[in-house]
């Protein structure tokens, strides 16, 4: 096999979260840092976010009342 051709593996990367959780898995990169994990994430926590960015919502709404009329 050829000397330097595979990176550095390491048994002991962590990966940060956002949120503070810390989870240590082997790697080729020894400190990883997400904004999101399986311990925040609404979809594994069942807490959905309802985000109504600029009234979309209300805008809809007002459209589909509109039309009714």
């Amino acid at each position: 096999m050829k000397k330097d051709l595979h990176p550095q593996y390491f048994a002991d990367s962590t990966i940060t979260c956002s949120c503070g959780a810390v989870h240590q898995i082997p790697g080729t990169v020894k400190e990883i840092h997400t904004e999101i994990c399986s311990q925040c994430h609404p979809f594994y926590t069942g807490k959905v976010k309802l985000i109504d960015t600029a009234g979309r919502i209300d805008k809809f709404r007002a459209r589909q009342d509109k039309k009714s009329k």
